[in-house]
């Protein structure tokens, strides 16, 4: 790694307190933080201000810190900090570093650093938590490679650094998605500079499962078993979670079986990822079977869990037995949020409820829960495809009035509408209103746009859509292909049908089961058996039958 030039340069750090596990992953939950009496600090503040003599530098520091925790009072440290210099307070180290701390948080980073310089110029001698509090810095503003550098320098001016620093630099690299320079520092410091530990490893193990890479992060997690280094429930909870985001719940099972006979306990965030995982694959039976373990093993589900498993009997429509479990966890003590009620609004929709899943929104405002783009979009949604398009545009310009800009998902279910209602002209100006507004419509838009003019009898616009689009570049789906392919034979163009089959396949898309049966049914419908039995041979060539 390349060296900086300077020790100081203007751009960050921060004194955090010592940093725990829980500091580098949003798997585990952290204190709420502290509340004050303001007022009151304030008037301690200014009374130890008047006081002769001036108490030590400790029984400020305290005030800071106190302040520092509350997480919302940073200006006022700076302010209080400011007065101390007035009044010839000479600050100590930590003073020092509590005020960077703030400088941080509020990203005034040449301001921070200009304390750091401070520190040196006063003689002190920064410590490892002070070093960690630059490198943390660093990575909080997304400077990453600011951070490594300031590394290699504090070393190269034999300063030591610990775990903390480590962790935190490979941390900083798996935010930016740059996990392999983080396994690559792992390597780097093994057993040289630090000793490795379950906090470096988990965190990439995270970063690996998050990327879908889980042979990967399996592999990891072997190696710090073989190094006799003890995987902890947040190390379980990143595998978890990565092998049921790629459909392989037996495996993930099996690991919460590990886990449980290494001793470790599983905590609410591994079983609402099981919970979730099987509510996604329709298995509700075997997520209530999770929710009773969760229950026995006195982990209280909260209101994520709830929501996978309403989600998952909406899945299997069973509606009314999410509606079921909705009303009941308030009196459980469970309070339902806004994602609670999309979840309910969206499964009301799905199966043209309509007016339960306003009714839910209904109660979902009595309740105080602002309903977002997506509960808009989902009722909107839903009153479009039962043919009451004046209702969802006046929720449109409910969203406008709540500030909740529409966005293309709302537009391309009223575009949908529009098209299935045959009011082509009014579908067409409305892309073109939203492009002006600097929407951008997207594949899924222009396919509904194109489907509604193949089918609404004005194949032409439909065909000048799609060239248009290749001609900009968009990358067509084989659903834009089929639609298109749709429309020209029901209107007995197969040799452009044919053609475009072979255009799709010089830009990359080949052609699947439907492609190759809405030509061949229309085919034969005409009675052109020969060339359906040549397409249906080649179809058969490829595997699709």
């Amino acid at each position: 790694m390349r060296k900086v030039s300077s020790f100081v340069k203007p751009y960050f750090l921060i004194p955090f307190l010592p940093l725990s596990h829980s500091h580098f992953t949003t798997l585990t939950h952290r204190s709420p933080p502290k509340d004050v009496d303001i007022d009151n600090v304030v008037s301690s503040f200014n009374r130890m201000l008047r006081m002769n003599p001036t108490p030590s530098i400790v029984e400020f520091n305290k005030i800071l810190t106190s302040l520092v925790k509350t997480k919302t009072h940073y200006n006022t440290v700076i302010s209080f900090f400011r007065k101390m210099q007035f009044n010839g307070i000479v600050p100590s180290i930590v003073t020092l570093g509590i005020v960077i701390n703030c400088y941080c948080h509020l990203r005034e980073i040449n301001f921070a650093f200009s304390l750091f310089g401070k520190i040196l110029k006063m003689g002190y001698q920064p410590d490892t938590i002070t070093l960690n509090t630059l490198v943390k810095g660093f990575c909080l503003n997304g400077k990453v490679k600011e951070a490594l550098h300031f590394h290699d320098r504090v070393l190269a001016l034999g300063f030591q650094l610990n775990q903390v620093t480590y962790a935190t630099l490979i941390n900083g690299l798996c935010k930016m998605g740059e996990t392999r320079a983080a396994l690559q520092v792992l390597r780097k410091i093994d057993g040289k500079l630090v000793n490795t530990d379950v906090v470096m490893y988990s965190i990439i193990i995270d970063s690996l499962c998050k990327d879908k890479l889980v042979i990967d992060a399996y592999e990891l997690y072997s190696e710090m078993i073989a190094k006799t280094i003890s995987p902890d429930v947040v190390t379980f909870n990143s595998l978890i979670y990565g092998f049921c985001i790629v459909g392989r719940l037996k495996e993930a099972f099996g690991l919460f079986h590990q886990m449980v006979l290494k001793n470790i306990n599983p905590n609410d965030y591994t079983f609402n990822i099981l919970v979730d995982a099987l509510c996604k694959e329709g298995n509700v039976k075997g997520a209530k079977n999770a929710l009773a373990m969760m229950i026995k093993g006195s982990i209280k589900p909260d209101v994520v869990t709830y929501n996978s498993l309403m989600d998952g009997y909406c899945l299997v429509n069973e509606v009314n037995k999410a509606k079921h479990v909705l009303s009941t966890i308030a009196r459980m003590g469970v309070a339902p949020d806004a994602q609670s009620y999309n979840i309910m609004i969206n499964g009301f929709c799905k199966i043209k409820m309509v007016n339960e899943a306003l009714s839910l929104f209904n109660e979902m405002r009595c309740q105080r829960i602002s309903p977002n783009t997506v509960t808009y979009n989902s009722l909107i949604d839903g009153l479009c495809k039962s043919g009451r398009i004046s209702h969802a545009w006046k929720l449109v310009d409910e969203m406008h009035v709540n500030g909740q800009p529409p966005d293309i998902f709302t537009y391309s279910s009223l575009i949908d509408a529009l098209c299935k209602n045959n009011h082509l002209d009014k579908a067409i100006a409305l892309v073109k209103k939203i492009k002006d507004q600097g929407i951008q419509p997207n594949m899924y838009t222009y396919n509904i746009l194109i489907d509604g003019l193949c089918k609404g009898g004005r194949l032409k616009n439909a065909q000048d859509v799609f060239q248009d689009l290749l001609t900009k570049g968009y990358s067509l789906n084989i659903r834009t292909y089929n639609i298109l392919i749709n429309g020209l034979c029901k209107e007995g163009l197969f040799d452009k049908a044919e053609a475009l089959l072979s255009k799709m396949e010089d830009n990359d898309i080949n052609p699947n089961v439907v492609t190759y049966e809405t030509i061949i049914r229309s085919l034969f419908y005409k009675d052109y058996n020969e060339k359906a039995e040549k397409l249906l041979r080649e179809m058969v060539a490829r595997g699709l039958l």
